[in-house]
Order: C-alpha cells, then sequence, then structure tokens
C-alpha cells in the first residue's frame, strides 16, 4: 500500500518562462464546460500551466476503438495546449480493481492483477500505436489505497458520509456517500438547471447518462453495493465497499471501516488530487462517464474539503448506425481488428475527424475519407520537400508557436478544438502549396518561390503535428504505420495508385505526341472524374488529389 512519491511542484523561475512562452493566441481558446453549458473563455488557475486529469482505463479486457476514441480527443486538447505554449501535467489514470476484472479473472483462471497487468499493457501499445502522447503521471488505483482511505475519512469526519454496520455494531466494510447532507450534488449534470448550448451538446444531453436522465442504464450497470438497502438514500453511493465471498483475499484491504476495496468514484478523487492538488483546470473522459461517475466524483471531492475541477469535458461516443459502440452491446470493434486493416495514421485520423462533443459514426466510408486524406497529405509533404531541398527538421515543427500558424487554423482550434475546420485549413494550406509547386519552375526568383513553399509546407507539417498527425513525426516513422512521406516509405496504396496513374500520364503523353488530343483529352477528364488533378509542368505532368 505504498502511495507513489509526491510530484515535484515547479519552481518559480520556470513558472515565470512559462508564461513567457504563453503565444498571444491563447487569449482566445474558448472551450465548452458540461457544468455550466456553455463555452467561455479558458484561463488556467496558474499562469501558464495546465493541470489536466482524463479517465483512463478499467483494464478488464482488450480496448476497442470507443475507447481510445476518448484518449485521441483528449491528446489534442492537450497538444493544443502545448502548441500555445502552455506547460500541461497530464494525469490518465488506470484502474486496475474492479468488479468485472475480478469477475473475467476467475472465469478465465487468472490472478486479477495479472488479467489487469495484461489488458493495460494492450492499452498503452494501443496509445502508443495511434499517436496517443504518454501522460504526465499513470497512477493505477491499486498503488493509492490510503490515499482512498484517508480522503474517506475525511468525507466522513465532514458529516457526509457513513459506515454500515452489522447488528453488533462492528463495521461491515460498506461506507456510503451521504447526498443528502450534500445540496450541491447534481450540479454537473443536472440537466433542468442550464440552457444546451448548441446542437452538439443538445444531443449528447439527450444520449448521455444525467440526474434527470436515470433508470436503467445499459451502458453503466448499477454497482451491485449501490442496490444495497443499507442505504439510507437511493442516491447513496459506496465509497468503500465490503468483498463479496468470491473476492480473493488479496482483493482486499484493510481499513477502520471494515475490510473491503474502493468504490469506483473514489479512485479518481484520490488520484487527481494527489497529482494535481486542489483545484484543477480540466477534468475530461467519455460522455458515458458523466454520470454518475463523475457527478459523484465532484460531490464527494468538494464534500472532503477540496475544490473539484475548474472545467469539465466530455468526448461523444464513437457509434455504429447511431447506436454507442460498446463490446458489452456487441457491436465493439476491438483496436487490433481495425489496425489488421487500416493503417494506424489512418484510424488516428479517423477518430479525430471530428470535434470532440460530436458523435463519431464509424463506418467504411470514415475510413475511405480519412485514407484519401493521408493520400493529399503524404503526396504534398514528398512532393515540396524535394522542390526545396530536403524536409524541415522535426525540432522547427516542434517550435512553430500557435502565432505563427495559419490564422483560420488557430480560429479552430480555438473554436472548443473544432478539428473539423482546423482539418480544412490544413488541406486549404495544402492547395495553396499545390499551385505553388505548379508555377514553381516559372518563377524567376526561384529562391523566393523555394522558400514560399517550404514556408507552407512547415506550416501544413506543424499542423499536422498539432493534431498527431505529422507523418514525419513518432511513431509514424519508425512503424511505417501510415507511410513516413519523403523518407523513402510511402503507402502501398500511394505507390499503387502513382504507378496507375503514371501509366495513364504516359498514354496521354504519347496520344499529345502522336496529336490526339481528343485521346489525350479523354484521359486528363477521366483522371479529373477519378479525384486526381493534373498539373502540365515544363518537368512534365504530375498529379495530386483533388
Amino acid at each position: 500500500m505504498t502511495n507513489t512519491q509526491e510530484p515535484q511542484n515547479i519552481n518559480i523561475s520556470s513558472a515565470a518562462t512559462a508564461v513567457d512562452a504563453v503565444a498571444s493566441a491563447a487569449a482566445d481558446l474558448k472551450l465548452y464546460d458540461t457544468a455550466s453549458h456553455a463555452v467561455s473563455n479558458f484561463t488556467p488557475i496558474k499562469p501558464g500551466q495546465v493541470g489536466m486529469y482524463v479517465c483512463g482505463a478499467t483494464v478488464q479486457s482488450s480496448p476497442h476503438i470507443g475507447h481510445i476514441r476518448a484518449a485521441v480527443a483528449f491528446d489534442v486538447v492537450r497538444r493544443w495546449f502545448e502548441r500555445l505554449g502552455y506547460k500541461v501535467t497530464f494525469v490518465r489514470n488506470v484502474t486496475d480493481i474492479d468488479d468485472k476484472i475480478l469477475d473475467k479473472a476467475a472465469a478465465a483462471g487468472q490472478q486479477w492483477w495479472e488479467r489487469a497487468y495484461i489488458y493495460e499493457r494492450e492499452f498503452t501499445e494501443a496509445y502508443n500505436t495511434l499517436g496517443v502522447e504518454p501522460p504526465t503521471y499513470e497512477p493505477r488505483a491499486t498503488g493509492h489505497m490510503i490515499d482512498m482511505i484517508d480522503l474517506i475519512k475525511q468525507i466522513i469526519d465532514n458529516g457526509h458520509g457513513y459506515v454500515v454496520t452489522d447488528e453488533n455494531g462492528n463495521p461491515t466494510g460498506n461506507v456510503y456517500f451521504d447526498v443528502a447532507s450534500w445540496p450541491h450534488y447534481g450540479e454537473l449534470t443536472h440537466q433542468k438547471q442550464t440552457a444546451v448550448a448548441d446542437a452538439a451538446s443538445e444531443v449528447a444531453d439527450a444520449m448521455g447518462p444525467s440526474v434527470d436522465n436515470t433508470g436503467n442504464d445499459k451502458y453503466n450497470p448499477v454497482d451491485p453495493a449501490d442496490m444495497s438497502e443499507d442505504k439510507h438514500d437511493p442516491r447513496d453511493f459506496a465509497l468503500w465497499k465490503a468483498p463479496k465471498d468470491s473476492d480473493p483475499l488479496d482483493a482486499r484491504w484493510n481499513t477502520p471501516f471494515g475490510t473491503g476495496r474502493p468504490g469506483w468514484h473514489i479512485e479518481c478523487s484520490a488520484m487527481s488530487h494527489r497529482y494535481l492538488k486542489d483545484m484543477f483546470d480540466i477534468h475530461g473522459g467519455g460522455l458515458d462517464l458523466r454520470f454518475p461517475h463523475h457527478e459523484n466524483e465532484m460531490a464527494q471531492t468538494r464534500a472532503a474539503g477540496y475544490d473539484s475541477a475548474a472545467r469539465w469535458m466530455h468526448s461523444a461516443w464513437v457509434t455504429a448506425k447511431g447506436e454507442k459502440m460498446s463490446k458489452s452491446l456487441g457491436n465493439g470493434l476491438s483496436v487490433p481488428a481495425v489496425l489488421a486493416e487500416n493503417s494506424a495514421w489512418v484510424v488516428r485520423y479517423a477518430l479525430g475527424s471530428v470535434q470532440y462533443r460530436s458523435m463519431l459514426e464509424w463506418s467504411d466510408q470514415t475510413l475511405t475519407e480519412a485514407q484519401s486524406a493521408y493520400d493529399r497529405v503524404s503526396n504534398f509533404i514528398e512532393r515540396a520537400g524535394a522542390a526545396v531541398g530536403g524536409q524541415p527538421s522535426r525540432e522547427e515543427i516542434v517550435s512553430v508557436s500557435a502565432d505563427e500558424l495559419p490564422a483560420d487554423f488557430v480560429a479552430a482550434m480555438n473554436d472548443d478544438i473544432n478539428v473539423s475546420g482546423a482539418s480544412a485549413a490544413i488541406f486549404t494550406a495544402i492547395r495553396s502549396g499545390n499551385t505553388l509547386l505548379s508555377k514553381l519552375a516559372d518563377r524567376v526568383d526561384s529562391d523566393v518561390a523555394k522558400d514560399e513553399v517550404r514556408a507552407v509546407l512547415v506550416n501544413v507539417r506543424a499542423m499536422l503535428d498539432t493534431l498527431g498527425l505529422d507523418p514525419l513525426a513518432e511513431p509514424w516513422v519508425s512503424e511505417g504505420a501510415a507511410g513516413a512521406a519523403g523518407a523513402g516509405a510511402d503507402s502501398a496504396e500511394h505507390t499503387a495508385l502513382d504507378r496507375l496513374v503514371s501509366e495513364q500520364l504516359e498514354e496521354r503523353a504519347e496520344a499529345r505526341k502522336a496529336k490526339d488530343f481528343a485521346r489525350a483529352d479523354a484521359i486528363r477528364d477521366a483522371l479529373g472524374a477519378a479525384g486526381i488533378a493534373i498539373e502540365d509542368t515544363p518537368q512534365g505532368p504530375t498529379w495530386t488529389l483533388k
């Protein structure tokens, strides 16, 4: 039960440096808050710094793309903070003790901790494969039992929790939060208290669980401990749970209120407080965690005497034919299964292709569009790099400030992380770059022209990097997950397409040489109808995806 070492606080001089590094664009950042139902200006609690806590996985089985969508969504949020110049402390927990883990381990003949570690590694591999930055801290629930026990003691001492005793007055191991004692309960998810800000939140509110939308929640089954007749109020929830008869002895901890293990919600309160202390900037997670998990977490944290997060953000679901994608519903797709048929870059692009609060409908069309995006991106980066004599270094790309990026990209990202608008800005820049490339040979001031192409190339790669999609960054380069454009590792799809188009261009050139212009035009029109734009240059024809 040894707790993780206390994280070190940033010193005054480095804090001052962090403030100096923040871009001017940061002043215009607006983010949605689940509790207020409004988009508002973001102001950090500590100048130059951002503290984020995002609920991670319950490691009971393999990850599916619904899990990873939330990880990608908050990775993009984090990356934008970093591009704005903030020093980000990012905490993502691992729930490694849970009823489902215990039950599934027993059914499979495994130790519960063995199962948890197997699937924790699978989640880590999925995060790494899809380019999700590692967290600053990744605490496990089992490493913070003392923190949880101390937090529960404070809640009880403050009059907001109670211990269930047996007929002899001995503690049973069951401890509940006393909702009636906390008048603020429901402030996060009580949908009738505030107005809906926009269409995305209206859809999320309708689909997501809340205080006003209780009942049989197929996405969050009721904890058996929360169905106990020992509760004073039906709304009360477990802080600590007596063990089931089937629970192994090494899944039980001794406490002043009896032997048992933690309730689900208390884990995040304890870990967020340990690593981020009192009020921190953002608490994130998937929409299905909004109630009861985050509602209960907010209540118990504040009832213990600590501030909760200043802003709560929730990513919407991946859906299949309008239904939330979930293994428990039989429609979940595992990450390895999706990656077996698609490059990791393409999957990441697809998962991050819409704003985090919008439902993402998963289909073959979603992946086809993502593959087309990759082809357009890699084609431009490769051609531009060849034209200017080499690719800008990763150090140069990473050092680009938000203030140096195109205004339409910055405006989209500052508009509650509108990645659809940001992607549109990227492809606007690519079209501009392709136009410059087509005219490069005709420019007398070729050095100036190359500088213009290089400037666009740097901006395109920096914008892609903000979304975790620069093809020349890790993990794409090492793993060849999407092909390293300009690094001799084109995707198989792009290579095949280039061969087919080149054959058509050769046939067109022969037709023009024979003055069969009708045939030449027909080839060009057919390629255009297929989404391929042809540019005739003094060095010969080139092609790009429209």
